[in-house]
């Protein structure tokens, strides 16, 4: 059994599609900003489509040059990976 599901369109426009089987489903639980800060549509992938760029704060840290170069970054988001 699968759903179809109402999404933002732009979601749509970036490729996610609206069909998912029923095993892949759960109830809405709406974001609680006070747990999880800085979520937006914006985080989702977006291949192909508009603006690549993130807004970066800070580097972190850094190991290694060039093809191996390894980076940490604080996003403007206030994630960090």
């Amino acid at each position: 059994n699968s759903f179809e599901v109402r999404l933002p369109s732009e979601l749509l426009q970036r490729g996610v599609h609206n069909v998912f089987h029923a095993s892949l489903l759960r109830m809405h639980i709406a974001n609680d900003d006070r747990l999880f800060p800085g979520r937006s549509l914006d985080q989702v992938s977006n291949p192909g489509i508009g603006s690549k760029e993130w807004a970066v704060k800070e580097i972190i840290s850094h190991h290694g040059a060039g093809e191996g170069a390894m980076f940490e970054i604080l996003w403007a988001s206030g994630d960090k990976t």
